[in-house]
């Protein structure tokens, strides 16, 4: 048998390592920051470019994509080449792949603190950074399948499975939910509306949680524990159960998001059925990774890799029980829209991504730099103070989330509403800041192992190209008698694929296809027609602010919300919304009805609560929007605005566009009339005067008919 030599490539998990590191470091301290904006919010929203609105999605992007994104490479890369025993397919490819990703964080970075967002949740780069994605994303897959065509090793391993996985469905995920109609270069409108685009929408954002933040992450556990533990996988037939149970039941689970809303009570019980099932793969995967462990408990405690990694396989137990418990409906109407969803997607984030990717990097590093860790007590002083640094953030939000939903819904003896929103805000100032205490020790941990691993890589050299020698592959595989019908698509990289990719598309091609096709499912409401083009652009302002990560557009059929908004919300009204508003949190309140009603409030109380919500809401977090006073209107996009909703199916007249300012100066300059008669002087071409518009136009369309559905369909 022919013996080759090779040589694996280091420099790119260098790269991809020291990359996670540091945008790592970013991306959790835009999280403090965020997080200190609601405890001192007239200090430290520096708007525009630093309000809140648009420091949070900075945030997500950022851990999400360039701490857990860089993190997946630098696992994948490491563990790929030697379970292939096989250089990675192209150099070439993988530096593109490196570089392009990280061009890709930069220009987030920049747009979206200047407000170039689609205002989808996970998903807020606009399209030409989705086409960058797309085109990464395929070089990523050449590199990975060229690599794993090349092997010398027959047998794919159960961390290869997941990789696949997530290339394959990620791939879906991203260029279903990325169909957008651009108006410009900084701009478009997803091509999907009101239920559609919120069933797509989180039926990707769920979807980015398992096939970004998971999938892969268990790939890399099955790898790096064993290698850490130095022992072998506790059951192999149990990673087989876990690996096709969970990629089939993940994808149906989207809808959950959406309990208790406007989608059709058929899609939610979908999400509510399979996010139940969901417990038992994920915790077959997570008693996989403890049990790997058997036998090796007394080197745990002395072992401060395997702290990290058994504190992040604890997390993902934590996290996937509950998220199945939070997808009931009678724990979802509690849940839903208050921290206590906030902490659960931290317990995930900052305890399984985080404290796996801490402990992969302090037994890569060495190991790739020919050295010893330079210090284990900076090491230990890490885990502890991350861990808890955890603890103090997710607890402080538990309480204050079932706190939430208690304020929301108590009624005094005599029927009325307790306490007034601005009530429930005020008194969790507390939980905020003792959150952001928490944020900081995890913080300050991630700190003092990215100077650790530096010293660490300081004091050794890269082993940049790392000798290795394996039999060649040959002959073709022929499956023998007796042997286990799984062990054949082991062997198979294509079927694997192919296999996986059929298991997926089933959960979204029956969720998504009925309610595009099936008119019942979102049923017309006559009154509700398209916005006005002042009122358009001020919904674009809206979703450039970044409005909808403290405000939802969702009244709830619940007696609390329909006493506190007005009437709940239907399918009908969202026809004409490109993207959606449902939002997923409440540090506001809903502004569904905001134009109508006992929630109808004058131009002049709206034009003071932009300049200075503090002075209007005494204990507001909501930050200034003063510059919407100074800042002109760019009304030289309202022509292509108008087209593209035309395109989208939006009913404005033939030829409208050529009018639209004519009809937007109209109704902005009746609004600066009314302004001045409240001794307001401000010009009709401000940003004021159609944030103004549209907080006026909000739940008009159903106050105007209570009749319910248009039977014309």
């Amino acid at each position: 048998m022919q013996v080759e030599r090779f040589q694996y490539d280091n420099n790119i998990v260098r790269n991809f390592a020291y990359a996670s590191m540091i945008w790592g470091v970013v991306g959790m301290l835009v999280g403090l920051w965020v997080a200190l904006q609601l405890v001192f919010p007239k200090e430290l929203n520096l708007g525009p470019w630093f309000n809140f609105g648009r420091l949070r999605p900075l945030h997500t992007n950022a851990v999400i994509f360039a701490f857990v994104g860089n993190g997946i490479f630098m696992g994948v890369y490491y563990s790929l080449q030697r379970l292939c025993k096989a250089r990675m397919f192209s150099d070439a490819l993988s530096k593109i792949h490196f570089w392009a990703w990280q061009l890709i964080i930069v220009a987030a970075a920049i747009t979206l603190p200047l407000g170039i967002s689609t205002a989808k949740e996970y998903a807020e780069l606009e399209w030409p950074i989705d086409i960058a994605i797309t085109l990464v994303w395929v070089v990523f897959g050449i590199n990975m399948f060229g690599t794993i065509i090349k092997r010398r090793e027959r047998h794919l391993y159960v961390a290869i499975w997941f990789y696949i996985a997530t290339f394959v469905t990620v791939a879906v995920l991203h260029i279903v939910n990325s169909f957008e109609l651009p108006v410009n270069l900084f701009k478009s409108y997803s091509w999907y509306s009101g239920v559609q685009d919120a069933l797509v929408q989180w039926w990707y954002g769920h979807n980015a949680v398992a096939f970004f933040l998971t999938t892969p992450y268990l790939g890399l556990m099955y790898y790096f524990m064993p290698k850490a533990a130095n022992r072998p996988v506790y059951s192999y037939r149990l990673s087989i159960i876990h690996f096709w149970a969970l990629i089939f039941l993940y994808i149906w689970a989207g809808p959950h998001h959406l309990l208790y809303t406007s989608l059709p009570n058929w899609a939610q019980s979908l999400g509510v059925v399979f996010s139940v099932m969901l417990i038992f793969p994920s915790w077959g995967g997570m008693i996989n990774g403890l049990l790997t462990l058997r036998g090796v408990w007394d080197k745990v405690r002395e072992d401060v890799i395997l702290k990290f990694m058994v504190v992040a396989v604890t997390a993902y137990g934590m996290a996937t029980f509950e998220g199945p418990m939070l997808s009931l409906k009678s724990i979802n109407a509690i849940s839903h829209f208050t921290d206590w969803t906030i902490a659960h997607v931290h317990v995930g984030g900052l305890g399984w991504n985080g404290m796996l990717t801490f402990g992969i990097l302090y037994w890569l590093i060495p190991k790739i730099f020919r050295t010893n860790l330079y210090s284990k007590k900076m090491a230990n002083f890490h885990f502890w103070i991350g861990t808890l640094g955890i603890v103090f953030w997710a607890v402080p939000m538990y309480w204050a989330g079932w706190t939430q939903a208690s304020m929301w819904k108590q009624f005094t003896e005599s029927g009325q509403l307790k306490y007034q929103f601005l009530e429930t805000v005020t008194y969790l100032q507390p939980f905020f800041a003792i959150r952001a205490l928490g944020g900081l020790m995890f913080l300050t941990g991630a700190i003092v192992m990215v100077y650790n691993l530096f010293k660490t890589a300081a004091q050794g050299s890269l082993l940049a190209n790392e000798d290795a020698e394996a039999p060649a592959l040959e002959g073709a595989y022929h499956k023998h008698a007796g042997e286990h019908w799984h062990r054949w698509i082991e062997r198979k990289p294509w079927p694997l694929l192919v296999f996986a990719l059929i298991v997926i598309l089933i959960g979204g091609v029956v969720e998504l296809v009925p309610t595009f096709l099936i008119k019942s499912n979102i049923p017309t409401i006559a009154s509700v027609k398209p916005y006005t083009p002042l009122e358009l652009q001020g919904r674009d302002l809206y979703l450039r602010e970044g409005c909808y990560v403290c405000h939802s557009q969702m009244v709830r059929p619940f007696r609390s919300e329909t006493e506190r908004y007005g009437e709940y919300s239907k399918a009908g009204e969202f026809v004409y919304d490109h993207p959606f508003q449902w939002g997923s949190k409440r540090t506001g309140p809903d502004l569904a009805r905001e134009g109508v009603g006992n929630n109808k409030k004058s131009h002049a109380w709206h034009y003071n609560h932009f300049d200075d919500p503090q002075a209007i809401s005494t204990g507001s977090v909501m930050p200034s929007y003063s510059f919407f006073i100074d800042q002109d209107l760019d009304t030289t996009t309202t022509a292509a605005k108008i087209r593209a909703m035309q395109t989208l199916g939006v009913p404005y007249p033939k030829g409208y566009d050529l009018i639209a300012n004519q009809d937007l100066m109209k109704q902005a300059t009746v609004i600066s009339l009314v302004l001045k008669n409240d001794s307001i002087q401000v010009a009709p071409n401000k940003e004021i005067i159609a944030m103004i518009a549209y907080m006026q136009r909000l739940g008009v369309d159903i106050g105007k008919s209570k009749t319910a559905y248009n039977q014309n369909q």
